[in-house]
């Protein structure tokens, strides 16, 4: 699992100035998703529409960079996004989902599993690579 600075200074700035105002919510459907019972809440987030999870919240309703969609990793795998093989390994990186929110990125052919911790946990991103 390496930092990709690509994503730092690429994507961080917009998704960091998003995140301050959607945390909440995405706080909110984690625990939610976890409640009805699916492990490991995903968020995707895209700046155009994608086909995975279901649309949480639009970028055009809160003047947002990305789209935020919820998923979890039931979902990822299978749509093979995540292998069966690598399962484990997702799940053994994965964070506290009380403490942190894992984003999904998606832009045209880049795609990054992204750790952000919520507010309360200061404002210091970490980016893991599955």
């Amino acid at each position: 699992m390496n930092n990709d600075p690509e994503l730092s200074g690429k994507y961080l700035g917009t998704i960091s100035t998003d995140f301050v105002k959607v945390a909440d919510a995405l706080k909110e459907a984690s625990y939610q998703i976890r409640k009805a019972g699916f492990a490991y809440p995903i968020f995707p987030i895209s700046q155009e529409e994608q086909p995975i999870g279901q649309v949480l919240i639009k970028n055009n309703e809160q003047s947002l960079a990305w789209n935020y969609y919820a998923s979890f990793l039931d979902e990822f795998v299978q749509r093979e996004l995540v292998g069966i093989e690598k399962e484990e390994e997702f799940k053994s990186a994965y964070k506290d989902p009380d403490e942190f929110c894992c984003l999904f990125v998606i832009d045209k052919a880049f795609t990054r599993f992204v750790f952000i911790p919520f507010p309360e946990d200061g404002n210091q991103f970490e980016n893991e690579g599955i």
